[in-house]
């Protein structure tokens, strides 16, 4: 990837995941450039295992040998170490710092959560409550961006960039289910922000096609059935 010096910048992850798509995407609104690993999440790598050892997940950045993880902490890193790149994706305000970051954990543990439990869910039940939990998080976030052309104002920023990284797969989920997450009507400063975030240089480098995601996921729930019928 084209961009600033790396300084032996290496990001190991797999390219569906929402949390990997979004340190993809600080690299990329920073100008960075990086050598990408693609992981096999069923045979994890040598490299993954001792640069994470604990959890042995990804997304993991690995710069100048020393590995970072978690991909909220590796966009925060990503910000502190290279301050001369790009513009800031935190706020220098010490306050307006915390806000974003309780910002970001909000998206981690009330959208995220529930997104991925309405994947998940087997029963229409669970699917619907799982559903309207997302669409109660999303009504948050669109008061937050009262006011805003992005979450981190006139650019984007760690908000825009921890809940970017979900934009590929609310899309796709459209897509199969037939329900629009970011509705004109019922979320219209979400669905402007999406728009504009996604016409971003380092949102088309980063986020999966929709068509991709849903060949994945489609292919994931025909192996899951197969293993369960066996």
């Amino acid at each position: 990837m084209a961009g600033r010096n790396n300084h032996e910048l290496k990001l190991l992850g797999t390219w569906p995941s929402p949390f990997v798509v979004r340190v993809r995407l600080a690299l990329g609104l920073k100008g960075l450039s990086y050598e990408y690993v693609e992981q096999d999440i069923r045979d994890k790598s040598e490299l993954l295992v001792v640069s994470n050892p604990v959890h042995k997940k990804v997304p993991v950045l690995i710069h100048g040998g020393k590995p970072v993880c978690e991909s909220q902490i590796i966009v925060q890193y990503i910000d502190e170490a290279f301050p001369g790149a790009g513009a800031s994706l935190l706020p220098s305000d010490p306050h307006e710092r915390a806000v974003a970051r309780f910002w970001a954990t909000y998206i981690d543990d009330e959208f995220a959560t529930k997104f991925r439990a309405m994947g998940e869910a087997k029963e229409e039940e669970e699917k619907d409550e799982a559903a309207a939990q997302v669409f109660s998080a999303l009504e948050t976030l669109e008061e937050a961006m009262k006011g805003k052309v992005f979450f981190g104002g006139d650019s984007a920023g760690y908000v825009d960039v921890a809940l970017g990284g979900f934009l590929g797969w609310i899309k796709a989920a459209e897509a199969l289910v037939g329900v629009a997450f970011l509705d004109g009507a019922r979320t219209p400063l979400l669905a402007a922000w999406a728009a504009r975030f996604s016409a971003l240089e380092a949102a088309k480098e980063a986020i999966p096609s929709v068509e991709r995601l849903r060949e994945f996921h489609v292919a994931m729930h025909a192996a899951a059935a197969t293993v369960a019928g066996n």
